[in-house]
């Protein structure tokens, strides 16, 4: 791809480096700011800039906030006694985006997977379970992507929370072995919820 501009081939190389963009796209888009009123690309920019600098993990369940605390555990109309555990913020928005769940979450920050060097060290797993101890904690809910490194995350959870007294329920299979949860429609990921199961009925080791 030629550029008779530097300044353009080196926006579109900034916009290629994002995932699933290629260079085609990303001068596509890069070709459209170019269109744009300069203050409306000014304000693009800052949004950017102010979003990466400014975005906050909350403190108790590591989903992103404005503040310390995220909005959802701050809503005191939420069921503030349901964890549901997921592995990324994607996840949170993909559950949220099916309005059918009014507890609150814990994100993991990814799953146990010993060949990508993922140990359970490197997760949020020591931070749920003090959550649990000081928290009238009544159900944690696993809702991690079917797969082998999922289910090993939930054995492993699971037996770091047995001398609790609460459930630990995981979705339902509606989410085929091996999906994923962020490309879930929504029914199909509500029906999840809702129909969960034990967990000692569902993992096996």
């Amino acid at each position: 791809m030629q550029f008779s501009s530097s300044l353009l081939e080196n926006a579109v190389n900034e916009f290629a480096k994002l995932p699933g963009i290629g260079k085609k796209t990303a001068l596509r888009l890069v070709l459209h700011l170019l269109k744009q009123h300069e203050n409306d690309v000014q304000h693009f920019s800052e949004i950017i800039a102010k979003m990466r600098s400014e975005i906050k993990f909350c403190q108790r369940c590591f989903n992103v906030a404005d503040g310390d605390i995220c909005s959802i555990c701050a809503n005191s109309m939420r069921k503030q006694e349901i964890i549901c555990v997921v592995e990324n913020i994607r996840d949170v928005i993909a559950i949220e985006s099916t309005q059918q769940f009014n507890g609150t979450y814990h994100v993991l920050g990814g799953i146990i997977s010993p060949l990508d060097g993922v140990g359970p060290d490197q997760l949020n797993i020591e931070s749920l379970v003090h959550r649990v101890q000081k928290e009238k904690t009544e159900e944690i809910i696993f809702a991690l992507n079917p797969n082998i490194q999922g289910d090993t995350t939930i054995y492993y959870i699971q037996k770091k929370l047995q001398h609790f007294s609460l459930h630990v329920t995981t979705i339902a299979r509606g989410i085929s072995f091996g999906g994923e949860l962020e490309y879930a429609d929504e029914m199909t990921l509500a029906r999840s919820l809702q129909n969960r199961l034990p967990v000692e009925k569902y993992v096996h080791h």
